[in-house]
């Protein structure tokens, strides 16, 4: 997902001979966002910033670069259900959250024995 998102800012900055603020604004965010979902950093803003981004390319927030990467509303409905998914889930386990705050092992007791 971060592979596809940075790819999606980075053909808003190919295109950019018409690029305005807010154009150039949202692709550096996405760039960002990207970036930051591919080394598992700040893993739940990275996933706002690239949902974000994606909601605003299928409501036409800000227009399309000429080589659209997510076209298609079920794309990105896709897309933001994976970037959900991340939310909830988290970053994993070979990311820079789980380095730098630790893995977490999810301990469940049998729930026939009594402690």
């Amino acid at each position: 997902m971060g592979v596809s998102v940075f790819l999606q800012g980075a053909a808003y900055l190919v295109d950019g001979h018409d690029l305005g603020f807010v154009t150039l604004v949202v692709s550096v965010l996405t760039i960002a966002g990207g970036t930051l979902l591919l080394v598992g950093y700040l893993t739940p803003i990275a996933c706002i910033v690239s949902g974000l981004s994606c909601l605003g390319n299928v409501f036409s927030w800000f227009p399309a670069p000429s080589s659209d990467f997510l076209e298609g509303k079920l794309t990105v409905t896709l897309a933001v259900v994976i970037i959900l998914a991340l939310v909830c889930l988290g970053p994993g386990a070979f990311s820079l959250d789980a380095r730098l705050f630790g893995r977490r092992e999810i301990i469940i007791h049998d729930a026939s024995h009594t402690p």
